[in-house]
């Protein structure tokens, strides 16, 4: 994935079976060719200190439904003055070689995303996006449209209005603003919609697929 052209690599701790160590193998094979983002587990202090000591170049905090949610993200992820993130030595440091520089620089090189993927957010959007400290805002479709009673319809006009309202928000607060997509053939409207930050395809999506051409190809 990282010798293939891609701007960054979604790291998902959030779903699936991947842990802390499979988190830091794969940055070590795509870094520094391809910048890795993390998805958090949840908006936990424990969860953001290893993954931000993993060395990741940004992170993703999921369910983020308030002010104080992010606020409590931004704490955690930020050095002081900014924050409260505790010192630790490891992957991201050097293991101590570039510890002052890391410290230096950490706060304002690393992408803290906040993604808003309920409707309580949404409600909530411009209190969350006035928050200091957040570097972008990333829409969960699939579980915005659950909250909403219309999961994976995301074409239901309330979802639609209801992913605008954060766009606008965004929009008014130049914070850059990001979505899941599953497709190429999604992605071009989302930019010219002012999207920035987007994510494409799953890597088990991507083998199934081809693994079924193949079978598809073989059985002609």
């Amino acid at each position: 994935m990282s010798s293939c052209g891609f701007d960054w690599l979604f790291i998902d701790l959030e779903h699936g079976a991947l842990g802390i160590r499979g988190a830091q193998s794969l940055m070590q094979a795509s870094q520094p060719n391809t910048p890795c983002v993390i998805r958090v587990p949840a908006n936990d202090e424990v969860w953001i200190k290893k993954c931000l000591d993993l060395g990741a170049d940004g992170i993703i905090i999921p369910n983020v439904r308030s002010q104080m949610d992010a606020e409590h993200a931004v704490r955690h992820c930020k050095y002081p003055p900014v924050g409260e993130r505790s010192v630790g030595i490891a992957r991201a440091h050097g293991y101590g070689l570039k510890f002052q520089k890391y410290l230096k620089y950490a706060n304002d090189d690393i992408a803290l995303i906040i993604q808003v993927e309920h409707i309580d957010a949404v409600e909530n959007i411009d209190s969350i996006a006035e928050t200091v400290g957040i570097d972008s805002i990333f829409v969960g479709p699939y579980d915005l449209s659950g909250s909403m009673g219309k999961i994976d319809d995301l074409n239901a006009p309330i979802v639609r209005e209801a992913i605008n309202r954060i766009r606008d928000c965004c929009r008014n607060a130049h914070i850059p603003l990001g979505i899941f997509v599953t497709k190429p053939a999604d992605v071009k409207p989302y930019i010219d919609d002012g999207y920035r930050l987007i994510a494409v395809g799953i890597d088990t999506m991507l083998l199934s697929v081809v693994a079924k051409e193949i079978v598809t190809g073989l059985k002609v």
